[in-house]
């Protein structure tokens, strides 16, 4: 952040665009978006169906327009994508478990903890070979990242592979008591006080607050989820989102497919750029603050 930025009391916040290497037309999208300088992190998918030679060299050329912006690990270990690693237990068929089997098993603590990480390694491991250094942060498809025993694989390997990494926590700055009305975002914050905890025994860093969890299914109008989502956020919080054009490979994969476009709609437009200007908050220039990190 800029000294005239903190003079203004601007807040600095990440907007991270979620699962580049899903489709062409979610690549494409996060891009376009990164170019414009519209959003300043995106997590790559090392294990989806569109993460080729072509893509990766996309993404560096998009970045190469917009330095500022990081790129990520969008750790994944849930169906319908497959393992990296040849004897991951437990699967469903060749593809990972369904994100309720595998919460299910997390809670009931089935899962072995050095196969998880193992899987990890492997990702971090591709995606330092894609664009030849580790990420500069991680998190998780479907929030797989904060569910106990998967936490304590994921923070390892995030240890091992990108030391300098930080983490991505997805506890709102509201109480959890305030989400009853948003399920999903109550339990990513009970499941997140477990994550934080974790990550602060093994010395990582992590995001001071989260926001941009909530029902698609409801198609809700995505400027007011915006401005929802910048209330009470503090200086390095982050919001996630998914934009994305969609297209043939997108919906075998997943049912979140409109929302992406209308998500990508809003972003790109003019109104958005007057949210951040009125609301006193600024996207992180990563390559020259990173005092956001907090422990």
């Amino acid at each position: 952040m800029t000294d005239e930025l903190r003079k203004q009391g601007t807040r600095r916040i990440w907007l991270c665009a979620d699962d580049y290497g899903m489709s062409p037309g979610v690549n494409r999208a996060i891009r376009e978006l990164i170019k414009l300088r519209r959003i300043n992190a995106t997590s790559v998918m090392m294990v989806g169906p569109a993460i080729d030679r072509t893509e990766v060299d996309a993404l560096k050329a998009a970045v190469s327009e917009n330095p500022g912006c990081a790129i990520g690990l969008h750790a994944t270990m849930t169906a319908p994508f497959q393992p990296m690693t040849m004897h991951f237990r437990p699967t469903d068929g060749s593809a990972f478990l369904p994100l309720g089997a595998m919460l299910r098993d997390s809670l009931l603590r089935r899962l072995d903890r050095d196969m998880m990480q193992t899987e990890f390694e492997a990702q971090f491991a591709a995606f330092a070979k894609s664009f030849g250094t580790p990420p500069a942060y991680a998190d998780g498809h479907q929030h797989v990242q904060t569910f106990p025993q998967v936490r304590d694989a994921f923070l390892g390997a995030t240890k091992r592979a990108a030391p300098h990494a930080w983490v991505r926590q997805c506890g709102s700055v509201h109480p959890w008591t305030d989400n009853l009305t948003n399920l999903k975002a109550a339990l990513l914050d009970l499941l997140s006080a477990g994550f934080r905890r974790a990550a602060r025994r093994e010395g990582i860093a992590f995001n001071p607050g989260f926001a941009g969890a909530y029902d698609f299914s409801r198609r809700p109008e995505f400027c007011s989820l915006m401005a929802d989502f910048l209330d009470g956020l503090p200086d390095g919080g982050l919001i996630m989102c998914h934009p994305g054009f969609v297209d043939d490979t997108l919906r075998d994969l997943d049912p979140l497919t409109d929302q992406r476009e209308r998500e990508y709609e809003y972003l790109i437009g003019a109104e958005f750029p007057q949210l951040l200007a009125a609301s006193g908050v600024a996207l992180i220039d990563a390559t020259v603050d990173l005092s956001h990190r907090v422990h």
